[in-house]
């Protein structure tokens, strides 16, 4: 696997990686990743098509998902302390 573009983003930390003909979307933030996987045949400009994909409004779910992981995983923890 081998990095393809690092892209600045002021929530998380944006990675692309070319892997098996498939480039793998790696968004990360504190503790938690976000992974997605396309197939480079499905991304008809090449790694700037994976750009597109990254707009604005997948960013602000991704985000929010992210705040989603954080409050299960420490749901989960709090248990786990109880326990």
């Amino acid at each position: 696997m081998r990095v393809i573009a690092e892209l600045p983003h002021p929530e998380c930390k944006i990675t692309i990686f070319s892997m098996n003909q498939k480039y793998v979307i790696k968004l990360e933030k504190g503790i938690f990743e976000q992974v997605y996987k396309i197939s480079e045949l499905d991304v008809s400009d090449g790694v700037d098509g994976v750009f597109k994909i990254l707009n604005d409004d997948f960013l602000k779910k991704a985000s929010s998902r992210f705040n989603e992981m954080r409050a299960d995983f420490n749901s989960a923890y709090k248990e786990y302390e109880e326990l």
